[in-house]
């Protein structure tokens, strides 16, 4: 859907929409021309690793069809970066080019005190390939990940990250994907963070390990739960950071959007793009449509 009243400018880039998808779709950067064409204005590719490796065993995704949602652990399975730069390569430039976030994260086997290496090693090989970076140090299907979003190891992490962007000819935006589990507490640390680090934006949120209010038999499969339930955390740490921060940075906001309206609250509450997953899968392409439309509507 193109109108110029959709267009937003963030971090250096001009997004057609602001509606785009989270990454964990197109994790190996396969589909993301034909998703593209749904609609999306920009699509997230990964989790992307340095090296291929298979996830978790199977199986490792599942429908609650009674509570909108889907819980996975599949455990960053993906044919390591390289590949995934292979397909990126033959994204066009100029017209018909898909804005690409890229999505990276570490293996399995990587102890935490050397997953800065990790990092490192995608950044550098997706760099001319993406236009903006995500560090997931947020899902809960790689074992203790989610330690790396304590302050100190996520501040070096980060730091070394923008250390290397600097050294670059033109620098790309790099944002941080948080859990919606983190406590107050841990936001503002998130916000002294990304003063600190001067990283350019939040995605809010990933999945959550939260199991509240759920009917559905699936409810206690272990992995990160998406879709509905997720929806008010995810726009209550939405609105903590945006408020909390004075607005001092970018929030994409993900997690639960199955309506227009969904994603209107999530704007409201000071996101500048959304992106879907869940909501995509069970309301299906003309969610975005619906989405651009209501927020035609309002302007």
């Amino acid at each position: 859907m193109e109108n110029p009243k959709l267009e937003r400018e963030l971090f250096g880039l001009k997004f057609p929409n602001p509606v785009g998808l989270a990454a964990g779709f197109d994790k190996e950067a396969k589909l993301y021309k034909e998703l593209s064409n749904l609609g999306f204005g920009f699509i997230e590719i990964g989790t992307v690793t340095p090296k291929p490796q298979p996830g978790n065993e199977k199986p490792r995704l599942f429908r609650l069809k009674e509570d909108s949602a889907i819980v996975n652990r599949m455990g960053f399975n993906n044919g390591g970066v390289e590949e995934a730069v292979e397909r990126l390569k033959s994204n066009p430039k100029g017209k018909g080019k898909v804005l690409i976030g890229g999505n990276i994260g570490k293996n399995k086997i990587t102890p935490n005190e050397e997953a800065v290496n990790d990092y490192l090693i995608c950044f550098e090989a997706l760099f001319d390939y993406v236009d903006y970076f995500v560090v997931n140090v947020s899902s809960p299907n790689t074992p203790n990940l989610r330690e790396l979003q304590e302050k100190k190891p996520l501040t070096e992490l980060l730091q070394r990250l923008q250390n290397r962007n600097y050294l670059k000819e033109k620098r790309k935006s790099i944002l941080l994907k948080i859990a919606p589990d983190l406590t107050d507490e841990q936001l503002l640390d998130i916000i002294d963070i990304v003063s600190e680090t001067k990283i350019d934006g939040v995605i809010a949120t990933n999945t959550t390990i939260s199991r509240d209010g759920l009917t559905s038999d699936n409810k206690k499969e272990a992995g990160g739960l998406s879709g509905k339930p997720l929806a008010k955390r995810a726009t209550e740490v939405i609105r903590f950071l945006s408020q909390n921060s004075n607005k001092a940075f970018p929030i994409i906001g993900v997690g639960g959007i199955h309506s227009a309206q969904d994603a209107l609250e999530k704007l409201d509450a000071g996101a500048s793009l959304i992106q879907l997953y869940t909501g995509f899968i069970y309301e299906g392409p003309g969610l975005i449509k619906k989405i651009n439309q209501a927020i035609l509507k309002r302007t």
